[in-house]
């Protein structure tokens, strides 16, 4: 009696999980695609930052510098000495308290001369640590050789380094030869760029396609309440200027910016092989195929069911997909059928989940399906 009564109660839970389950499916089928602000997935034309670069020295560290047998921060060094009236003969230089570095830094749009930046500097030579050191003044060019900012002061590596004077133990914290200087570059040149009086702007979309740029031509003309946008291709939106908005471009872009649009995504799917790491996007389907992969044997079956409401109920009639799906290690039929009216690649995924099956079969698994056609998106290798 007891034993019937526990199986009772275990049909019951497993029968209310799997009601959960369909709920919570209904409720994620009637979810519609959230939709994403004009200025998470794009960005207007010529508003970019632009990278800079520059080769410095830093000194004062504490033996933990270049060897010796580093030309390179000699003949900087002796050339940084001349400029400021030092003559010395740079082959007798002891540089071990001197590491030469490459200084980077990232311009932000509309930067104006006497703002500061981050900059980030990295040793480019046999220096063992950068602690405690102070980078030289150092100016920093962009692609076309002219300087836009100056770095100097002292470095910080967010850590430290610690060595035993006998035996060689050291104890280390954080990467030693790359280190930061916040607010470390002022600005000394602004970029040629500017907003007011442009007759046009042109939006560029962080993913190149078609739908999504016609849907935010669209939006824009619905929200303008004039044809002012039309996109010529899968990466652009051109935008004329509305009279009421001349020499006011920057409140154009900023009542766009907040334009919510649903972008359309490609299906994809993403595989690494040295990660074991699979990620695929929610449009990827599965036509009709059978699969063999070792012992493993899956059946998907997929039907749908009409859920229709009670007469004085305020519902809606819908359609429910309901899946089933059998797994077994052995026996004579080991195939993969799947119906054809395009099952998702998450029920594949469910399946050898199921079972414990490793990234890496499962990786197998779905670039035979490529192989074979069946499976409707692109197929990426990182």
């Amino acid at each position: 009696m007891v034993g019937e009564s526990l199986r009772q109660d275990l049909a019951t839970l497993n029968y209310m999980k799997n009601y959960l389950i369909l709920i919570f499916m209904i409720l994620l089928a009637s979810i519609k695609c959230e939709a994403s602000r004009l200025k998470d997935i794009s960005n207007f034309r010529g508003v970019r930052s632009n990278q800079l670069i520059g080769y410095g020295l830093v000194v004062g560290l504490d033996g933990t510098g270049d060897s010796s047998s580093s030309d390179v921060v000699k003949r900087s060094l002796g050339e940084a000495l001349a400029k400021m009236g030092v003559g010395a003969d740079s082959d007798k230089f002891q540089v071990k308290n001197v590491a030469s570095v490459m200084v980077t830094s990232t311009l932000p749009p509309f930067s104006k001369t006497g703002s500061r930046v981050d900059v980030v500097i990295s040793s480019i030579g046999d220096a063992k640590s950068l602690q405690g050191g102070t980078l030289l003044m150092t100016p920093l060019r962009a692609a076309n050789q002219e300087v836009y900012a100056v770095a100097q002061g002292p470095v910080s590596i967010g850590g430290y380094q610690a060595e035993a004077p006998v035996g060689g133990s050291q104890v280390k914290t954080n990467h030693q030869t790359v280190a930061k200087i916040s607010n470390g570059a002022i600005v000394e040149k602004e970029v040629d760029f500017g907003l007011e009086g442009s007759p046009e702007l042109y939006l560029s979309l962080n993913e190149p396609d078609f739908t999504t740029a016609v849907r935010i031509a669209e939006k824009i003309n619905e929200t303008l309440g004039s044809k002012l946008a039309e996109a010529p291709d899968s990466v652009a939106v051109h935008i004329h200027v509305p009279d009421a908005y001349q020499g006011r471009v920057v409140n154009l872009i900023a009542k766009l910016e907040g334009v919510e649009i649903a972008p359309d995504v490609a299906a994809r799917v993403i595989l690494n092989e040295r990660t074991g790491t699979v990620v695929m996007g929610e449009n990827v389907r599965v036509s009709t195929v059978a699969v063999s992969h070792g012992n493993l044997s899956i059946r998907i079956d997929q039907s749908y069911q009409v859920s229709q409401p009670n007469a004085l109920a305020k519902g809606e009639t819908v359609v429910v997909p309901e899946t089933q799906f059998e797994v077994t290690e052995d026996g004579k039929d080991r195939k993969l059928v799947l119906v054809p009216e395009g099952v998702s690649i998450g029920e594949i995924v469910r399946a050898l989940n199921a079972i414990g099956v490793t990234s890496r079969d499962l990786i197998s698994v779905l670039q035979a399906i490529k192989a074979a056609g069946a499976l409707q998106g692109e197929l990426i290798l990182i």
